[in-house]
Order: C-alpha cells, then sequence, then structure tokens
C-alpha cells in the first residue's frame, strides 16, 4: 500500500532580519579617532598614525540640520580637528540665531545675541564618498555656560531625538530599527524652466535612465559608490515613476545614527548630481500630472525584555507592542504630520488615488493608499511599518522624535488598536459607514496649517518632545512659506533650496 506523502506548510517567512544588536552605523569608531592620534599634536596617545589622514582625509565638516532642513557646516583642517578634540567639549562656537533664520529671516522670539557650543559626536564621523579628502561628522549644541546647571540645548533636533529614543529605552524597555526610502528628480537645469533629462517609465531597464553610458547611470552607480565608502548600507536603487525620477533605499539602522545617514545620503545625491551638470531635487510635487518625491521611513518595534505577546485584537499579524505603537501613531499622526510634511507643496504629494499615503489616519496589510503600511505582516522578525506621510523637506531629526513620540505615548498609555486595517478598499475608498465599521475616523490635515495647528493643540505630543520645540518649530515653519512659496513663479527657488 502506497501512502500519499503528508503535506506540510510552506515556509513563509520572508525579507532579511535586522535587530539592534546586529546592525552598525558604518562610522569610523570614535576610540580609533581618539587612541591613534599623532603627539605631534599636542595630544597624548599610543599611536602614531592618525586614521583620517589614513583615509585621506584632509578636512572635515562639522554639521548640524536646522529646523528647515538646510544642512549646514564648519569645515575644519584635520590639524585643527585633532587639537579640538583635546578640548572636554571639542567643537566650534555658533550664533544661537543659527536656528530662527529662515534664508535671511530672523523669526521673531530669535535675538542675534549669544553663542551655542555645537560638540562633536565622534560616533557619528564618516568619510564624504561624495567629496574626496572630507570627512563629515555632526554635532549636539550645548550652552556655551551652563543655564540651570543643564548645557543640553532641547532646541537642538539632534538633542532632543537622542532625548526621546533614551526616553522610550529606559522607560519603556523599547528601541527601533529605521530605514528610509530617499526619492529624488534629476534636472538638468532650473533657471530657465524645469527640465529633466529623460522621461522614463517606474523600474524600466531599457530607456534612459539605465541605458548604458547614459549620464543618469553614472550618476547613480557614482551615488551607489559614494554611500558604500561612507559606510551606508545602500540596499536597491531604481527608476520611480515621474520623469528622471529615482530612489535608493538604505538600510535600517537606531533613530539617531538613521537620521544622521539619511542627511548624509541627501547630502551625497545633491553633490554627484552637481558633479555632472545636474541638480537632484526632493521637492514633494515637482510635476502635476506625475508622482511626487518622498522619504518614507521603515520603522520596527522591538522590545528589549523579550519577545511582545500578541495581540489579542490583531494576532498574528502585530504583537502588543506593536499594536499599541500603531494606535499611538495614528491618534497623533495629524500633529506630527507638521514634521513629517512641512512646506505648503508637500501636501499637494499626499492626495487620495495616486498611491502616496492618502488623507485618512489608516492602515494596512502591504497597502500604498494607507498613510501606514504594514510590511510582512506574517514574517514576524522582518515586520514593520511604513510611515508614508513624509517627504524629502523635512528635517529627519523631527521626523523621527515625532513619529516616534507619537508611537511611545502609544505603548506607555497601553492604547487599544481600534482602527482596523483597511482591507482591498482604501479608507477614502470605504463609504462613511464603512469607515466606522474600521474605526477610521481621523482625517489628515490636507495643508500646513492644519497641521501646525494640530501639532500646537496635541498636549501629550508637547509632553514628550517638549513645549518650547513645538512652539519655536511652529514659529520658524510659519516663516518657511513666506519665503519658499509653492506657486509657479517660485518653483525655481524650491527645486534650489530642495
Amino acid at each position: 500500500m502506497v501512502h500519499a506523502p503528508t503535506l506540510s506548510s510552506p515556509n513563509i517567512d520572508f525579507g532579511v532580519r535586522y535587530a539592534p544588536t546586529t546592525v552598525t552605523a558604518g562610522t569610523i569608531a570614535a576610540g580609533a579617532i581618539l587612541a591613534r592620534m599623532h603627539t605631534a599634536n599636542g595630544v597624548s596617545g599610543p599611536g602614531l598614525s592618525q586614521p583620517l589622514e589614513d583615509l585621506g582625509v584632509k578636512f572635515v565638516r562639522l554639521q548640524w540640520v536646522d529646523f528647515s532642513n538646510f544642512v549646514h557646516c564648519r569645515v575644519l583642517t584635520t590639524s585643527h580637528f585633532y587639537k579640538l578634540l583635546r578640548a572636554s567639549r571639542p567643537g566650534v562656537t555658533v550664533a544661537k540665531v543659527v536656528l530662527g533664520i529662515v534664508f535671511l529671516t530672523l523669526v521673531e522670539g530669535f535675538s542675534p545675541a549669544g553663542e551655542y557650543v555645537l560638540v562633536m559626536d565622534l560616533a557619528s564621523v564618516r568619510v564624504c564618498g561624495y567629496a574626496p579628502g572630507h570627512a563629515a561628522v555632526f554635532g549636539y549644541f550645548q550652552e556655551k555656560y551652563p543655564i540651570g546647571g543643564k548645557l543640553d540645548v532641547p532646541l537642538c533636533p539632534r538633542t532632543n531625538l537622542r532625548r526621546v529614543i533614551k526616553y522610550a529605552a529606559e522607560g519603556l524597555k523599547t528601541e527601533f530599527l529605521v530605514g528610509f526610502e530617499t526619492e529624488f528628480i534629476l534636472l538638468t537645469t532650473t533657471g530657465a524652466g524645469i527640465h529633466p533629462p529623460s522621461n522614463h517609465g517606474w523600474s524600466t531597464s531599457r530607456t534612459a535612465c539605465f541605458a548604458s553610458g547614459t549620464t543618469e547611470l553614472k550618476i547613480l552607480e557614482e551615488i551607489a559608490d559614494a554611500l558604500a565608502t561612507s559606510g551606508i548600507e545602500l540596499q536597491v536603487f531604481h527608476s520611480e515613476a515621474a520623469p528622471a525620477q529615482y530612489e535608493v533605499v538604505t538600510g535600517p539602522l537606531p533613530p539617531l545614527e538613521a537620521a544622521d545617514a539619511l542627511a548624509h545620503t541627501r547630502e551625497t545625491i545633491y553633490n554627484i548630481a552637481s558633479k555632472h551638470g545636474m541638480r537632484a531635487t526632493f521637492v514633494p510635487r515637482l510635476y502635476a500630472d506625475s508622482c511626487g518625491n518622498g522619504a518614507h521611513a521603515h520603522i520596527s518595534v522591538h522590545p528589549t525584555t523579550g519577545p511582545s505577546p500578541p495581540s489579542k485584537s490583531h494576532s498574528p499579524t502585530l504583537t502588543t507592542h506593536e499594536s499599541r505603537f500603531l494606535a499611538g501613531l495614528l491618534t497623533h499622526l495629524p500633529s506630527v504630520m507638521a514634521f513629517t510634511l512641512p512646506l505648503p507643496q508637500s501636501y499637494a504629494r499626499v492626495k487620495d488615488g495616486i498611491r502616496s499615503g492618502g488623507t485618512w489616519a489608516c492602515w494596512g496589510d502591504e497597502h500604498r493608499e494607507a498613510s501606514v503600511r504594514l510590511t510582512n505582516a506574517h514574517s514576524p522578525q522582518t515586520r514593520h511599518f511604513e510611515v508614508r506621510t513624509v517627504d524629502g523637506t523635512a528635517n529627519p531629526y523631527l521626523v523621527l522624535a515625532g513619529l516616534i513620540s507619537a508611537g511611545i505615548i502609544g505603548i506607555r498609555d497601553q492604547l487599544e488598536l481600534t482602527v482596523q486595517g483597511c482591507g482591498e478598499k482604501s479608507g477614502a475608498q470605504l463609504s462613511e459607514a464603512e469607515r466606522a465599521e474600521h474605526g477610521i475616523t481621523k482625517m489628515l490635515p490636507l495643508d500646513v496649517e492644519s497641521a501646525r495647528r494640530y501639532l500646537l493643540e496635541d498636549q501629550k505630543i508637547g509632553e514628550v518632545i517638549g513645549e518650547e520645540v513645538v512652539r519655536t518649530y511652529v514659529a520658524v515653519n510659519e516663516a518657511s512659506p513666506r519665503q519658499v512659496q509653492s506657486e509657479d513663479a517660485a518653483l525655481v527657488r524650491l527645486v534650489e533650496s530642495y
């Protein structure tokens, strides 16, 4: 008698497994810089070789990102860089007003008096693959002299994000990993109108975007090489749907390191494109009849006390930690969109029916018309959330401080996830009765003014991020649209700014 073989369930686990303990930022080890400094610079150390010189570095860019997402820097010679390391707070002084200037406009509440110390974070040093002979390091703003016994500057976006993730790790025993998709468009010129070098289709291989010998392919390959040189994991790049639009996807890192890597990735894209006579832009919606540029954030939740139990109402697709994080995120998403979509034109990208996240606070399993997409739902080791309401004009430190604050409020307050997944339809496609049945009750802000109002009124977000940060950010953000409008007449300035 022949027995039929026993059928087993197929293994549906999918994706690359990452964990906070297995990822590395790809930066130059701070210990190596400190331990191997040259005694000729007046700094004692056991070795005579200098790792930066070994890497061909002659200059170090000390950088920060302001509320309007402009990257600023002071360029140090390596000899001066090593001299600064002799101080207990190695860094340079910067006028306090730097956090309150939009182009040349001084925002109300800021004064030209006073200085901060921009203190180097040596854990963030990485080689600039886009600029031979240069390395970059990010810093924290500190008071020059203690105020109330403290040196930290709450308004510093990088300091603020560090504080939020420390609160999550120590108070809620939760860590996070974040990866980003970076979409951008290449332009041949901006001075006499907007001119893309090609008109291609999404992920196609036979058009100009990937044709051998084209400038576009050279740019993409050099971006990949430069990111590798800088120690940033590039997973994939491909063409997107709009004319001369591309996307690069970088691997997950802890939130602070992820924000650093995103800022460096954008600098890499800008500079490599410029080297080839083109302008790369992250403007949210360049073409009214085509897709816009997003910066989707992929966030995974990692409790440090062991595996989180399955969610009582959303098992097996979510754990308790994940469902509470998602509940907080959806509750406060209308508020934190002031951080993630900071310009008037940002809201031209996130409309219903164009696969950009839509206008309702909702989620769905692999649903690109939902503001939060659950991806790899049935692969617990790789499952994460993709937040689609983010674009490349946003400060990455404020983006992650806002999104993670929203999520940890859900974890802290043990919020129940009352919003059901969208299913096949998007939030906008559901009828009013169907939305009520799914628990979809929050419409997202349709303009930046509404988002700012939501942020100012959200007391819980203000408690976690800081009321001073919220008020100051809103004041600076209100000044930005007056300088960079989304009308056609000012589009060139918008492209040249972002």
